[in-house]
């Protein structure tokens, strides 16, 4: 049996986008009923400004996951919108799809300060790299590391060398 395409309704803020000639594409909403969006790299800043202008004013969340072994990498933003009006905050979630052999994409500290080290710790783990982050280098492992440890794909090393361990 062949699966079924599912058609998904677009959210509050992909009608906005649209609204406002935004391209983008409108996936299935999380379990909890966040609307998520997928954008292109190429026009994550434009959409992130955009948002920023909108309402969403703090960034909950941000970081990468490996969609698996020869498959995209991905850097996700969970934003909410913050006002003293709502019983409950409007909430988005940004997603960029992004080839493992070429993962960059903007960095969005100039938006949202709260990326910096959140943009440094998918960096080290996945090897999503940030373009424009005033300090783009290893946040948990040491800065001569080889690979990233979080990919699907990473072979661990034989064995681990410990310097000044006492």
């Amino acid at each position: 049996m062949a699966e079924e395409a599912k058609i998904v309704t677009a959210g509050n803020v992909s009608k906005w986008l649209t609204e406002n000639e935004f391209e983008h594409e409108s996936l299935e909403t999380d379990r909890s009923g966040v609307e998520i969006i997928k954008v292109d790299r190429d026009f994550l800043i434009p959409i992130a400004t955009a948002l920023y202008a909108y309402g969403f004013n703090y960034l909950q969340c941000q970081g990468g996951y490996d969609a698996g072994p020869g498959d995209n990498l991905v850097s996700f933003y969970h934003l909410i919108k913050l006002s003293d009006n709502a019983d409950r905050p409007e909430e988005v979630r940004v997603k960029v799809f992004l080839p493992r052999e070429d993962p960059r994409v903007p960095s969005l500290y100039w938006i949202w300060k709260t990326t910096d080290w959140q943009e440094r710790e998918a960096f080290d783990m996945f090897g999503i790299v940030y373009e424009g982050h005033p300090n783009l280098k290893r946040l948990l492992m040491p800065e001569d590391w080889m690979g990233y440890p979080l990919r699907k794909d990473y072979v661990s090393p034989d064995f681990y060398e410990l310097q000044d361990a006492y």
